[in-house]
């Protein structure tokens, strides 16, 4: 088992995925590695800890904590529909837009205080995103509905996955567009409205292509069957 320092207010950081088992604790987080990933030395015998004594080993570290703060892992799966904004080679004067892959899911470290607008700024400057970040929004959906729900910027969610239980499946959080009924036009740059009016172009080129061989296919059917009908005889 290890432990991580002591975290502060606003934690949040992007780690790589891991098979490890989680552990909520107060200030830090105690990982259980699975059996297949321990490397034991030769001149040492490998030990492991029953649950029970994991349990205990938690309690005993929670009960020293002075501010009740505990860090974890929370998965975001992103569900982007419009392109983003972002800088080339980390300079902000160079930009470009393009869409970031559907359904990619990354996992955030964060602490009990950690907010949702933390969260969202967390993963926009992981990308590089030059996008505001009030266009953003972080919803969960639970497994019990499967339907989405905006989380208020001021909410923690690393508490909403403690309370949900440690299946994954039970909640999910998810990043979209902020959906206010209306496109906030106004808050895209010149250049930003640009790129946007290009890729609706060639989505609309794209459509009209897809139309037109589809009657097309429909108008060589017509006329094999009509061909067919006018060879019988009498």
């Amino acid at each position: 088992m290890t432990g991580s320092n002591s975290m502060s207010s606003g934690y949040c950081s992007l780690d790589e995925e891991s098979d490890d088992f989680t552990f909520f604790t107060a200030k830090t987080s105690f990982f259980r590695r699975s059996q297949a990933k321990q490397v034991a030395k030769v001149e040492e015998k490998p030990t492991s800890l029953t649950d029970e004594e994991i349990k205990a080993k938690i309690d005993d570290y929670n009960s020293k904590s002075s501010d009740g703060t505990y860090t974890g892992f929370i998965k975001v799966h992103l569900k982007l529909r419009r392109p983003v904004t972002v800088s080339v080679d980390g300079n902000s004067d160079n930009r470009t837009s393009f869409y970031l892959p559907r359904d990619a899911i990354k996992q955030l470290h964060i602490s009990s205080t950690t907010t949702v607008r933390e969260v969202i700024q967390g993963l926009l400057k992981k990308f590089m995103v030059q996008d505001n970040p009030c266009k953003f929004a972080l919803y969960h959906q639970t497994r019990r509905d499967n339907l989405f729900q905006k989380l208020p910027l001021s909410e923690c969610p690393l508490c909403l996955r403690l309370l949900a239980g440690p299946d994954l499946e039970n909640l999910s959080f998810v990043l979209k567009e902020n959906e206010t009924g209306e496109v906030e036009w106004h808050a895209f740059s010149v250049p930003e409205l640009q790129n946007f009016l290009i890729i609706l172009e060639k989505e609309e080129n794209e459509r009209v292509r897809q139309v037109e061989q589809r009657y097309a296919a429909y108008r060589e059917k017509l006329l094999q069957a009509l061909g067919q009908v006018e060879s019988k005889p009498g």
